[in-house]
Protein backbone atom coordinates (compact mmCIF):
# COMPACT_ATOMS: atom_id res chain seq x y z
CA UNK A 1 0.00 0.00 0.00
CA UNK A 2 1.74 3.67 -1.19
CA UNK A 3 1.60 6.44 1.55
CA UNK A 4 2.71 10.08 0.90
CA UNK A 5 4.44 12.01 3.65
CA UNK A 6 6.76 15.21 3.76
CA UNK A 7 9.79 14.92 2.39
CA UNK A 8 12.96 14.48 3.64
CA UNK A 9 16.88 15.66 3.50
CA UNK A 10 17.64 12.00 3.64
CA UNK A 11 15.18 11.32 0.25
CA UNK A 12 17.36 13.23 -2.34
CA UNK A 13 19.78 10.50 -2.35
CA UNK A 14 16.66 8.71 -4.01
CA UNK A 15 15.67 11.04 -6.47
CA UNK A 16 19.41 11.67 -7.54
CA UNK A 17 19.58 7.37 -7.96
CA UNK A 18 16.61 7.69 -10.64
CA UNK A 19 17.91 10.57 -12.47
CA UNK A 20 20.60 8.67 -15.01
CA UNK A 21 21.02 11.49 -17.71
CA UNK A 22 20.80 14.82 -18.26
CA UNK A 23 16.80 14.18 -20.18
CA UNK A 24 15.62 12.87 -17.58
CA UNK A 25 16.87 15.90 -15.32
CA UNK A 26 15.41 18.11 -17.92
CA UNK A 27 12.16 15.85 -18.13
CA UNK A 28 11.94 16.27 -13.91
CA UNK A 29 12.76 19.42 -13.30
CA UNK A 30 13.00 21.59 -16.26
CA UNK A 31 15.54 24.64 -16.13
CA UNK A 32 15.24 24.54 -12.34
CA UNK A 33 18.81 22.76 -11.66
CA UNK A 34 22.38 24.04 -13.20
CA UNK A 35 24.45 21.49 -15.30
CA UNK A 36 23.74 17.55 -14.88
CA UNK A 37 24.57 15.50 -12.49
CA UNK A 38 22.55 17.04 -9.62
CA UNK A 39 23.15 16.32 -6.39
CA UNK A 40 21.57 15.48 -2.91
CA UNK A 41 22.87 19.16 -1.74
CA UNK A 42 21.24 20.87 -4.74
CA UNK A 43 17.84 18.83 -4.26
CA UNK A 44 18.25 20.36 -0.14
CA UNK A 45 19.48 23.70 -1.28
CA UNK A 46 16.64 24.23 -3.54
CA UNK A 47 13.81 22.82 -0.79
CA UNK A 48 15.32 23.59 2.73
CA UNK A 49 17.39 26.66 1.92
CA UNK A 50 15.28 28.26 -0.36
CA UNK A 51 11.67 27.00 -0.10
CA UNK A 52 11.38 25.67 -3.39
CA UNK A 53 12.07 28.83 -5.18
CA UNK A 54 8.24 30.39 -3.52
CA UNK A 55 8.64 33.51 -2.23
CA UNK A 56 5.33 32.93 0.10
CA UNK A 57 6.35 30.59 3.72
CA UNK A 58 3.77 28.70 3.94
CA UNK A 59 3.20 27.63 0.27
CA UNK A 60 5.96 24.78 -0.70
CA UNK A 61 5.16 20.95 0.19
CA UNK A 62 7.64 18.14 -1.15
CA UNK A 63 6.38 15.25 -0.58
CA UNK A 64 7.60 11.29 -0.74
CA UNK A 65 5.80 8.33 -1.81
CA UNK A 66 6.60 5.20 -0.19
CA UNK A 67 5.78 1.14 0.71
CA UNK A 68 7.23 -1.56 2.49
CA UNK A 69 10.10 -1.60 -0.27
CA UNK A 70 10.91 2.13 0.89
CA UNK A 71 10.65 4.63 -1.05
CA UNK A 72 9.67 4.70 -4.53
CA UNK A 73 8.34 8.30 -5.49
CA UNK A 74 8.33 12.08 -5.11
CA UNK A 75 6.23 15.13 -6.06
CA UNK A 76 5.94 18.39 -4.97
CA UNK A 77 2.93 21.11 -4.48
CA UNK A 78 2.46 24.51 -4.46
CA UNK A 79 -0.24 27.44 -4.42
CA UNK A 80 0.11 29.24 -7.80
CA UNK A 81 -2.55 32.09 -5.90
CA UNK A 82 -2.93 33.96 -3.01
CA UNK A 83 -6.40 32.91 -2.39
CA UNK A 84 -4.67 29.34 -2.19
CA UNK A 85 -7.48 27.81 -4.27
CA UNK A 86 -5.33 26.56 -7.17
CA UNK A 87 -2.33 24.16 -6.62
CA UNK A 88 0.36 22.96 -8.85
CA UNK A 89 1.83 19.69 -8.94
CA UNK A 90 5.95 19.42 -9.91
CA UNK A 91 8.75 17.38 -9.94
CA UNK A 92 7.19 14.41 -9.96
CA UNK A 93 9.45 11.33 -10.51
CA UNK A 94 9.34 7.79 -9.59
CA UNK A 95 11.90 5.24 -8.58
CA UNK A 96 13.11 3.62 -12.42
CA UNK A 97 13.26 0.38 -11.76
CA UNK A 98 9.48 0.99 -10.83
CA UNK A 99 7.93 2.49 -13.59
CA UNK A 100 5.08 0.96 -15.28
CA UNK A 101 4.08 -0.85 -12.28
CA UNK A 102 0.85 1.74 -11.07
CA UNK A 103 3.32 3.82 -8.71
CA UNK A 104 3.11 6.93 -10.40
CA UNK A 105 -0.84 6.97 -10.55
CA UNK A 106 -1.12 5.94 -6.90
CA UNK A 107 1.06 8.49 -6.21
CA UNK A 108 -0.54 11.02 -7.89
CA UNK A 109 -3.94 10.00 -6.79
CA UNK A 110 -2.93 10.15 -2.70
CA UNK A 111 -1.80 13.28 -3.21
CA UNK A 112 -4.91 15.12 -5.75
CA UNK A 113 -7.08 13.39 -2.71
CA UNK A 114 -4.97 15.55 -0.21
CA UNK A 115 -4.90 18.40 -2.65
CA UNK A 116 -8.84 18.90 -2.63
CA UNK A 117 -9.52 17.28 0.79
CA UNK A 118 -6.69 18.33 2.93
CA UNK A 119 -5.59 21.62 1.63
CA UNK A 120 -9.00 22.66 0.06
CA UNK A 121 -7.79 23.34 -3.36
CA UNK A 122 -10.36 24.14 -5.94
CA UNK A 123 -8.04 22.84 -9.13
CA UNK A 124 -4.92 21.28 -9.93
CA UNK A 125 -2.70 22.02 -12.13
CA UNK A 126 0.39 20.65 -13.93
CA UNK A 127 2.87 20.52 -17.07
CA UNK A 128 4.16 18.35 -18.75
CA UNK A 129 6.24 18.09 -21.69
CA UNK A 130 5.16 16.46 -25.18
CA UNK A 131 7.80 14.43 -25.43
CA UNK A 132 7.03 12.62 -22.21
CA UNK A 133 3.79 10.35 -23.40
CA UNK A 134 4.31 7.63 -20.37
CA UNK A 135 3.59 10.86 -17.92
CA UNK A 136 0.93 12.67 -20.05
CA UNK A 137 -0.65 9.06 -20.27
CA UNK A 138 -0.42 8.61 -16.32
CA UNK A 139 -1.53 11.84 -15.96
CA UNK A 140 -4.46 11.51 -18.24
CA UNK A 141 -5.54 8.35 -16.24
CA UNK A 142 -5.44 10.30 -12.84
CA UNK A 143 -8.15 12.43 -14.48
CA UNK A 144 -6.24 15.38 -15.42
CA UNK A 145 -7.33 17.10 -18.73
CA UNK A 146 -5.05 18.80 -21.47
CA UNK A 147 -6.10 22.40 -21.74
CA UNK A 148 -5.61 24.89 -24.03
CA UNK A 149 -3.17 27.90 -23.28
CA UNK A 150 -2.71 31.40 -24.99
CA UNK A 151 1.12 31.61 -25.17
CA UNK A 152 2.70 27.82 -25.27
CA UNK A 153 5.85 27.62 -23.12
CA UNK A 154 8.88 25.67 -24.13
CA UNK A 155 11.88 24.25 -22.63
CA UNK A 156 14.70 25.54 -24.63
CA UNK A 157 17.68 22.91 -24.40
CA UNK A 158 20.00 20.33 -25.12
CA UNK A 159 19.71 21.63 -28.48
CA UNK A 160 15.83 21.51 -28.97
CA UNK A 161 12.25 22.98 -27.99
CA UNK A 162 9.83 20.87 -25.44
CA UNK A 163 6.57 22.48 -25.74
CA UNK A 164 4.61 21.84 -22.07
CA UNK A 165 1.03 20.53 -22.10
CA UNK A 166 -0.83 22.38 -19.54
CA UNK A 167 -3.39 20.02 -17.58
CA UNK A 168 -5.65 20.36 -14.93
CA UNK A 169 -8.45 18.83 -12.52
CA UNK A 170 -11.41 20.28 -11.14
Amino acid sequence: MLRLRPDKECDAKYIVSWIRDEVSLRKWSSDRYGAYPITEADINHKYLDCNGDCEEEDNFYPVTAFDESGVVGHMIMRFTDAEKKVLRFGFVIVDDTKRGCGYGKEMLQLAVKYAFEILRAEKITLGVFENNPSAHGCYKAVGFKDIETDKPWYYRGLGEAWKVIEMEMK
